[in-house]
């Protein structure tokens, strides 16, 4: 097991599975991350489920471990030691880990005894690796030993798809109309539109009114 202490407080989404994920376009990276491929980097400049991506990953292997990088200030590089022990390790938004020396020296490192252990390496970001600025040119070199996917946004019509599922999960229906209208209105990314959603369905439960364009509006000031 490693021996620095994995933080507590890193917890899984119980919602983020591949059953809940709208795979449209992505269907090869998804084929990718649950292949026995040791290295997949996949990366968007937007927010398209790629946490989701690396959590659903977790959900289904037992011997798994998710860090999310953008809390890299809350710990130590030492964080990576001893990470080979689990068959498989998920780094989310790997940028945040560039122009950090000893951050990009300890991802190094990982990366070699994960090829030696023979386990399995799966990390995403905002940009390719040539691209998220990380000064360590054998680093740089480490980050494209594998496959690397650019994942593709959905479409309206998948985005539609995506809240609805979302809406049946936390127990509503969600009308195509008013799908449309949120995408529409609102930030496209599908992280704003899932936080928005969640806001107006606790809303409609305060106010025991039903999720409708009227109510969208106004809980929005639209």
């Amino acid at each position: 097991m490693p021996s620095y202490q994995i933080p507590l407080q890193i917890k899984l989404n119980d919602a983020a599975t591949f059953d809940n994920f709208i795979s449209k376009g992505n269907e090869q990276l998804v084929s990718l991350l649950k292949s026995d491929e040791p290295f997949v980097y996949y990366w968007s400049k937007q927010a398209t489920g790629k946490t989701h991506l690396a959590q659903a990953l977790c959900h289904a292997m037992p011997n798994a471990i998710y860090l999310p990088l953008s809390d890299i200030e809350q710990w130590q590089p030492e964080i990576f030691d001893g990470l080979e022990s689990f068959d498989l390790i998920c780094l989310d938004d790997v940028e945040h880990l560039a122009n950090k020396p000893e951050w990009e020296l300890a991802l190094f490192n990982l990366f070699n005894r994960v090829r030696d252990s023979g386990k399995k390496l799966r990390m995403s970001a905002h940009a390719s690796p040539n691209n998220i600025g990380v000064s360590l040119n054998d680093l740089v070199s480490r980050l494209t030993w594998g496959v690397t996917v650019q994942v593709e946004a959905l479409a309206d019509q998948d985005k539609v798809v995506a809240l609805s599922l979302r809406a049946k999960q936390r127990g509503f229906s969600l009308s195509d109309e008013v799908a449309s209208y949120l995408l529409k209105h609102c930030p496209r990314d599908m992280r704003n539109l899932f936080a928005i959603l969640d806001r107006l369905d606790d809303a409609s439960l305060q106010a025991q009114r039903r999720l409708t364009i009227p109510f969208i509006k106004e809980c929005l000031d639209l």
